[in-house]
């Protein structure tokens, strides 16, 4: 019974329901795109500080559902969006378009792409090689692809038991030192939180089991991304559905150092999206840009026409310290 209003909540949200109205009634391919500045006065959620925003919009029929986010250079960004298409975007110093790709993602031996197939809910970039590795909900797999998003050169199932199908694979993130954390939407079988996986080597290859862990987000909502910190550290990105906001969203931090077999990890809470951009946010990257820390966060418009994709960044100030091993017993919030 517990799931049910969250779950009537969900269907309300990312739609489509009757009376509902979807873009793109028919199909069109142009590859074009344009930025929409958002006119927000600049505001500090706890250690999130707005810097700018845009609303992207394009013709293409493919263009948006954006559940993962890339940054890929100054101004240059990589999107996947959940009907398995990826947008390669640059933006110029004063945010307009500058160039823009869409393309569809590969598929296992050319095999058609359905929409249990291909939907891409999390992604990291290796920045030597320009490899993706995208984590697939509906399949539980993870796949590596290379640097043109043309072949997938490597894939893995998750270990079982298998996460449900549409509450699977939500969030990843490369550690610096090659670990992949990747955690579950809303695998919470256990009581002590929803499922979580600690990879020491490649993902999406042959090797040794995962860790098992459960993560425990103490009424934040559920998990829509993760991006890594500099300092080893992960941001975690949480959504949480209501009637006025439909959406709110919650960033908070983990540390690895908790990570650990059946261990329950929490996190601490250092800002959230300011409500008037409250959107469905599902992608986060960070970047460092002289010194400065930066958030980046992408929205989901699950292609329905009362949705936006949004495009901001953070700049994220006075993070709390990473905790000692001393002061490692203090409870995160």
């Amino acid at each position: 019974m517990r799931r049910l209003l969250p779950a009537a909540l969900i269907f309300l949200a990312v739609g489509p329901v009757p009376g509902t109205v979807m873009r793109f009634p028919e199909a069109d391919l142009t590859e074009r795109a344009a930025t929409r500045a958002l006119i927000f006065a600049p505001a500090t959620s706890g250690t999130m500080r707005f810097v700018r925003g845009w609303h992207l919009v394009s013709p293409h029929s493919r263009f948006g559902g954006f559940s993962a986010l890339a940054r890929t250079g100054p101004g240059q960004f990589q999107l996947i969006g959940d009907n398995g298409y990826w947008t390669r975007l640059t933006l110029d110093g004063d945010g307009a378009v500058a160039a823009i790709r869409i393309g569809p993602l590969p598929t296992p031996d050319g095999q058609p792409a359905r929409k249990a197939m291909i939907d891409a809910e999390a992604m990291f970039i290796d920045p030597a090689s320009g490899k993706s590795w995208v984590a697939l909900e509906g399949i539980n797999q993870i796949w590596r692809l290379d640097a043109g998003l043309a072949a997938i050169e490597s894939r893995r199932k998750l270990p079982g038991p298998r996460w449900p199908a549409n509450r699977g694979p939500e969030a990843m993130a490369r550690l610096a030192d090659g670990r992949t954390v990747v955690f579950s939407e809303d695998a919470d079988d256990d009581p002590r939180g929803r499922e979580a996986l600690l990879y020491t080597g490649d993902p999406a290859a042959a090797g040794p089991a995962p860790i098992r862990f459960f993560y425990d987000s103490r009424g934040k909502g559920l998990v829509s991304d993760a991006a890594a910190l500099p300092d080893g550290r992960i941001l975690l990105v949480h959504r949480r559905l209501g009637f006025d906001p439909v959406f709110t969203t919650i960033v908070a931090i983990v540390d690895p150092a908790d990570m650990a077999k059946d261990a329950v990890v929490r996190s601490l809470t250092i800002g959230r999206v300011p409500r008037p951009l409250a959107e469905n946010y599902e992608g986060a990257a960070i970047s460092v840009e002289q010194g400065r820390l930066y958030l980046w966060l992408v929205a989901d418009d699950n292609f329905n026409s009362w949705q936006r994709s949004l495009l901001l960044r953070f700049e994220l100030v006075g993070l709390p310290a990473r905790k000692t091993p001393r002061s490692k017993k203090a409870a995160p919030e």
